[in-house]
């Protein structure tokens, strides 16, 4: 998956320094606890609503270079889902890679509802995020809101709220049209 981003590439490396934002990103992955374990090292229990799997593992951040990482899975078999960033015009760019263990052809017929079918969901969630990252990331309020509030809830009940919220925002324009015609009509 490929994500270009407005972003400068110190502030896409900043970002994906936040091993715990990335994924709370995904819209398929609901999680049940996020527990570092040290500064590289994660403990996490998810449900991925793309394959409808529960995991309990560990996740450790394996660096590369300054532009590119690893994150490594204990267990499943997916091994490891890379990400390097590079610059490019106007912006930058990060492109996530999913490796998946060599199984021989018999055990892979088995294990094919273990693959994580998020990741096209998750590179457009990605994209979206850093888009408003690179628009309102000035606002230490919109990122505090969106690091203790928004990321934590469960991908639904993001979109609920906005649901609720689009839907206030419907009643209050017509609640001003409505107080519109009458101060019209009774002027």
């Amino acid at each position: 998956m490929t994500v270009d981003t407005p972003l400068g590439l110190a502030a896409l490396r900043r970002f994906c320094g936040d091993v715990e934002c990335m994924y709370r990103i995904n819209p398929y992955l609901e999680f049940q606890a996020w527990q570092p374990l040290s500064a590289d090292e994660f403990r996490v229990s998810w449900r991925n609503l793309s394959n409808q799997q529960s995991a309990t593992l560990e996740l450790r951040r394996e660096a590369e270079s300054a532009d590119a990482f690893s994150i490594v899975y204990s267990t499943g078999i997916k091994q490891r889902t890379r990400f390097s960033m590079e610059l490019v015009p106007g912006g930058s760019r990060l492109v996530v890679t999913d490796v998946y263990a060599s199984l021989p052809e018999e055990e892979r017929a088995r294990h094919m509802v273990e693959v994580d079918k998020s990741l096209a969901a998750w590179g457009w969630a990605l994209h979206a995020h850093l888009r408003r990252e690179h628009r309102w990331g000035w606002n230490p309020l919109w990122r505090w809101g969106m690091r203790r509030f928004w990321l934590p809830m469960r991908p639904s009940a993001r979109r609920i709220s906005m649901l609720i919220v689009l839907v206030t925002l419907a009643e209050f324009a017509f609640f001003l049209l409505v107080a519109l015609i009458w101060w019209i009509e009774h002027r």
